[in-house]
């Protein structure tokens, strides 16, 4: 059997009441999560103003992450799919409030369309048909192991490309204007994580794929980071060496252990203007002025030069 929870079991199942609390009892977890959720706030780079953010944590499992950025002195709301790990969070009295939802449901929109989510706030549970959260309320987002979930099909219902569209179409309404999300994930082949790539793309985001440790099988962490509304013309790494486009890959390894690629979205394709495409009258008067230069001899030009004629008198 695969050692990839995902090819196992759809995520609300593999995380049952003993998985969850085995999982958020392992010390190797605790540490893990804990320095992952620390990277994804540092390329997070939300402004040093001592201003708490409101922060979305997807996937947030047990409140582990969730932990880290209370730390970090900003409020947070958990989103995860599995109930017995959202019930371990409240066991754990985590400071955020949880929401028990699927986040590549077709007709997902995170805060205005009714989707059948429970609300897990102050040991209380709601049942609510709609949020009531503003589009744009959210300032940053965060994910640990989530997103390659969304890459299978766990019921007949499930397509990979139709659930990761409804994602990052909710996901870039309710973001506040230049706001960042950060997901840490493991794609099981270039071809998820160029799903993934395109799907964000295709929702507006700009941004691209950090990569720390990239010479190491144990380390290698890859992070997904998007920019809602505006192209991120640098990444704050902290403490870890970076690299930009311009440099080699080749230095890259030698340098550093962290490299990025940014991949921002395709601009729309302006008009051209008819007259200077190939054919064009422009085009055409260009040619005879070239050829006039060359000493041929060349038609005067007139209003007829250029024109198409009509298949039929």
């Amino acid at each position: 059997m695969s050692s990839r929870p995902e090819l196992q079991a759809p995520p609300e199942i593999f995380y049952d009441d003993k998985e969850a609390r085995k999982y958020t009892s392992s010390s190797r977890n605790l540490e893990i999560q804990a320095r992952l959720s620390e990277r994804t706030l540092e390329l997070l780079d939300l402004p040093e103003d001592d201003v708490p953010r409101l922060l979305l944590d997807i996937g947030c499992g047990s409140g582990l992450s969730g932990e880290t950025i209370s730390e970090s002195g900003h409020r947070w709301i958990g989103l995860d799919i599995s109930a017995s790990m959202l019930n371990v969070a409240m066991e754990r009295e985590v400071e955020g409030d949880l929401l028990l939802g699927d986040m590549g449901q077709v007709c997902l929109s995170f805060f205005n369309i009714y989707c059948g989510w429970w609300i897990f706030c102050n040991r209380y549970i709601h049942y609510l048909q709609g949020l009531g959260l503003r589009t744009g309320v959210i300032d940053g987002v965060i994910s640990i192991s989530a997103i390659q979930w969304l890459c299978n099909a766990d019921k007949s219902s499930h397509e990979p490309r139709l659930r990761l569209k409804a994602f990052f179409g909710s996901l870039y309404r309710c973001l506040s204007r230049g706001a960042k999300a950060v997901f840490q994930m493991y794609p099981e082949n270039m071809a998820q994580l160029e799903l993934i790539l395109s799907q964000a793309q295709h929702a507006g985001f700009s941004g691209g794929l950090q990569v720390d440790y990239s010479n190491s099988s144990k380390k290698k962490k890859e992070f997904l980071v998007l920019s809602c509304g505006s192209v991120p013309t640098s990444i704050n790494y902290g403490h870890k060496d970076s690299c930009s486009d311009d440099d080699d890959s080749e230095d890259d390894e030698e340098n550093g252990m962290v490299y990025v690629s940014d991949r921002n979205m395709p601009r729309k394709k302006q008009r051209t203007n008819n007259n200077k495409r190939k054919g064009g009258r422009e085009w055409v008067l260009s040619k005879k002025e070239q050829s006039r230069r060359k000493g041929n001899d060349v038609p005067t030009d007139s209003k007829y030069t250029a024109r198409k004629r009509k298949a039929r008198f």
